[in-house]
């Protein structure tokens, strides 16, 4: 990819399965830096041998979109349930919300970046400025990092190994960004010992603070890192890209800190 688009590609599409495209764009949003060009990814949720196939209608719309040379990396999918209106979303802010609809990709804690009708026109909530150098593709992932949901009566001694033998942790916290008192000892153990532990919000709207209670407090102290509102997969991806990407864990923990690829903000958009 980094070689077509630097070599005369006005574009990439990339059709991909729906189950797990969210994650595929929010890793090419990390690994692909200083994009001059649309990399869109695009799938459907019935396959095209019914009648009721979004396939066609979501690539036509990928490639309307991609001639307008927006850069980035993008997800397009239905907007609704007809087929006259088309999303797209920011890869490192789009998650597929439900099992069969196709519209079951929704962009979260933002708008969508644009919205295309059946004409093909395209209607943008923001303006995006490309870069002028070559793409550079940083492709390098560290495997070692895992993605916990926190539930109530998480047991220490089920997940001990797991803290302590992986490189990094990102939690899926209750509300705000928490878990259990009883495992913040274990948390602060591993990072001792060297692991990067991310809190998110299973919650997915609305952002991490753990400023507010205790729990929160004693998570931070322990040098558990808040992402803000970034997506809990968006954040694990992250960590593999940041530990893989950088000279040490210090390094890691300052690019999680900091919006690199569009996956956090400080804005709050109301769903009307």
């Amino acid at each position: 990819m980094e070689k077509a688009l630097n070599d005369g590609a006005d574009s990439v599409i990339i059709p991909h399965g729906t189950d797990t495209m969210g994650y595929t764009a929010a890793a090419l949003s990390f690994m692909l830096t200083d994009l001059t060009k649309p990399v869109v990814l695009v799938g459907a949720q019935r396959s095209s041998d019914r009648p009721s196939s979004d396939a066609y209608s979501n690539l036509l719309a990928a490639a309307r979109f991609c001639a307008s040379g927006t850069p980035g990396v993008f997800v397009v999918m239905h907007n609704d349930l007809n087929d006259n209106s088309f999303a797209v979303h920011v890869g490192s802010r789009v998650r597929k919300m439900h099992t069969s609809r196709r519209d079951a990709f929704k962009s979260i804690n933002v708008q969508p970046f644009a919205v295309i009708d059946e004409a093909g026109s395209i209607a943008f909530s923001e303006f995006r400025k490309g870069s002028k150098d070559k793409v550079k593709a940083m492709t390098k992932m560290e495997p070692k990092v895992v993605l916990l949901q926190y539930y109530p009566g998480m047991d220490v001694n089920v997940f001990r190994d797991i803290f302590m033998n992986s490189k990094g942790v990102v939690i899926s916290g209750s509300g705000l960004g928490h878990v259990n008192s009883a495992m913040i000892p274990l948390v602060k153990e591993s990072i001792d010992n060297g692991t990067v532990i991310v809190m998110t919000s299973q919650c997915l709207n609305g952002s991490t603070n753990m400023n507010v209670y205790n729990t929160g407090r004693d998570l931070m102290a322990a040098g558990v890192i808040s992402v803000n509102d970034t997506l809990p997969e968006t954040a694990y991806v992250k960590l593999m890209w940041a530990l893989a990407n950088t000279k040490n864990t210090a390094d890691a923990k300052e690019v999680m800190k900091k919006p690199i690829a569009d996956e956090m903000g400080e804005r709050r958009c109301i769903d009307e």
